[in-house]
């Protein structure tokens, strides 16, 4: 059985195919199209799933697509009406666009199908409708390593779920309890993050990352106004002091006012006020997840938790929510947000549709996330000739080798090998990396490779077997999903002169024996690596730890910022030109910035826009 889940026409656009329950191929569409968050439809990336399947597209059972655009239609109208005759500016705005594309978007995928895959097919005895957090709960449990599991579900809004409950038991998934729009944590913290002058849906993780340099100091304003948190985690939102029902903004005049200031705006400077505000609702955040994790442990006794939705990429807040010990057992969807959808959909037709039966894999069938494209050597070479690259072919022991000497020699790193991730983080398929032992490098990697702001941490890649030894943690983080602090053996004590540092003051001052992936606040986002799942990657840092004694390395998005990650190798070398990485690897090729040829140098610091 052959089945394509798509998600589309919201955010980022993604395609994956199963195949008789198997993952073969999941991709989302902007690593084809060079456009962020790319919402199209994902033409790019099912003509990728069904290569990778070597499967035609008269070969696909089922479409599914990830949610039911009626419902969501349904949803924005009756708010329209509920806020009555104040969203009709709004109101008047978007219902063209509704009508047009997503009132009658069953017509609209059965049109793209037939342009993308063939008009001979009758694909509407083909396509299928799942729920937006049905899709994201299958997502999560389907492929976990539990026989049985909650799964909570937490993100903007699908229909009209915010927050969702439900239970996975073997083949089965059910979806108990709901919290339905407005009253939503993630547009709680998108709100804030429009406020501190970021962009809704990418800037989160700004936000994110900006908490730890300031004070929660309006988290009792925030809880005392916006929201109200009852001790099972279930919360309710005043809707007075926002916008996003009616308006074209996420907050208001009133929210203006209970915080005293208008929004900041884009790009201007940054100052504690922001930082405090960020740190105040990440708080809340982590307090509303922890009580909801906590609600759900007493009403279900389950002991696994499965998380999905966009809230499930606040890896802090997952890592507190670890670190309180309420379930034995967490595992999160790498993808949580909509592109997972496409995962989920299909999952969702595959046991719940057509009652398939389930083998749980020890590990999880995600397949360490790597799930996109791979490029053969002859392919490689073949492609960087063309684009003017000037490279030396190697082994693969000298490829390590080499790799591992120039990141600790201090060079930016750009590591292009095997099968494309999945999902928002680069994971070793696609990943710029470092020596983390250099005070400088996340300093220099932020200003002179990323072309972002200098407050944001980078991540660390560590050998699973080593983790403990440098992390406080001892379990598997194979997606970068879980946060917790360097090891108190690898702290370095601050001076009394440091400890008084407010703010963005604190950014040089090095906080472990690895500073360039240590947080102000000691923490850092993990990723632990698997022989079983990526050896080259494994191999690598083995290697590094040879020669420095040092077994973790920088791992951050093989791009710059507003660019998706790269896919193809055209892509890695385009970015090692027109940043600053020194170093490029790409199967088993070598690249070094100092021998290309300089009139192909780029501008990429403006090549994309900002995030």
């Amino acid at each position: 059985m052959n089945i394509l889940g798509i998600s589309a026409y919201y955010h980022d656009a993604a395609a994956c195919l199963l195949v008789d329950g198997e993952i073969i191929g999941a991709a989302q569409e902007e690593r084809f199209t060079r456009k962020k968050h790319d919402s199209a439809f994902p033409v790019n990336a099912i003509k990728y799933c069904l290569t990778e399947a070597k499967l035609s597209a008269g070969g696909i059972d089922y479409v599914v697509f990830y949610d039911k655009p009626f419902l969501k239609f349904e949803r924005i109208f009756e708010t329209y009406l509920a806020f009555a005759p104040k969203g009709f500016t709004s109101f008047a705005t978007s219902l063209p666009v509704w009508i047009k594309d997503k009132l009658f978007q069953k017509s609209v995928i059965l049109k793209a199908l037939k342009e993308c895959c063939g008009n001979e097919i009758d694909w509407s005895k083909k396509l299928l409708f799942s729920e937006h957090h049905l899709s994201h709960a299958a997502s999560a449990f389907f492929p976990s390593p539990f026989e049985d599991a909650a799964v909570l579900t937490m993100d903007g809004v699908g229909e009209w779920a915010t927050t969702s409950l439900a239970i996975g038991r073997g083949n089965t998934l059910t979806v108990k309890n709901e919290i339905h729009f407005p009253h939503s944590l993630g547009l709680l913290y998108s709100a804030l993050t429009y406020y501190t002058g970021f962009k809704v849906n990418s800037g989160e993780y700004k936000v994110m990352g900006l908490a730890p340099y300031g004070e929660p100091r309006f988290a009792n304003l925030i809880k005392d106004n916006l929201i109200d948190i009852k001790e099972d985690g279930s919360f309710h939102l005043d809707m007075s002091y926002f916008n996003y029902c009616i308006g074209l903004t996420m907050t208001n005049d009133k929210f203006d006012k209970l915080f005293g200031a208008p929004p900041r705006k884009a790009e201007s400077d940054l100052t504690q006020r922001e930082m405090d505000i960020a740190a105040s609702i990440q708080v809340v955040t982590e307090e509303v997840v922890i009580k909801l994790a906590r609600g759900i442990k007493q009403s279900t006794g389950l002991k696994n938790l499965c998380l999905a939705g966009g809230v499930a990429l606040n890896c802090v807040a997952n890592g507190k929510l670890l670190g309180e010990n309420i379930f034995d057992n967490i595992w999160i969807q790498p993808a949580a947000g909509d592109a997972g959808g496409a995962v989920g959909a299909a999952l969702a037709a595959h046991y719940l549709m057509l009652k398939q039966p389930r083998k749980v894999d020890a590990r999880d069938s995600m397949k360490g996330a790597y799930l996109g494209p791979e490029y053969s050597q002859a392919d490689i070479e073949q492609r960087l000739t063309a684009a003017g690259a000037k490279f030396e072919i190697v082994s693969d022991t000298a490829l390590i080798n080499l790799t591992a000497q120039a990141l600790a020699d201090g060079k930016a790193v750009g590591w292009h090998q095997g099968r494309m991730e999945f999902g928002p983080r680069s994971l070793g398929g696609r990943s710029i990396i470092a020596d983390p032992r250099s005070p400088l490098v996340q300093k220099q990697l932020n200003l002179k490779v990323k072309y972002r702001e200098s407050f944001r941490p980078f991540a660390p890649s560590v050998l699973r077997e080593d983790v403990a030894e440098w992390f406080q943690l001892d379990k598997d983080s194979p997606y970068m999903l879980l946060v917790a602090e360097v090891s108190k053996e690898k702290q370095l004590e601050m001076t009394e002169e440091q400890r008084k540092l407010f703010g963005i003051e604190k950014l040089n001052v090095p906080r472990s024996e690895i500073p360039a992936i240590t947080h102000v606040d000691y923490s850092a986002r993990i990723q632990t690596v698997h022989k079983e799942t990526n050896p080259k990657y494994h191999a690598l840092i083995s290697k590094f730890k040879e020669i420095t004694g040092c077994p973790v390395i920088v791992n951050t998005s093989f791009n710059v910022r507003g660019e998706p990650i790269v896919c193809t190798p055209e892509d890695a070398f385009n970015c090692l030109m027109g940043t600053g990485i020194e170093f490029l690897a790409v199967g088993n090729c070598i690249l070094e910035k100092k021998n290309q040829d300089m009139s192909l140098i780029k501008d990429y610091k403006n090549a994309y826009e900002l995030d």
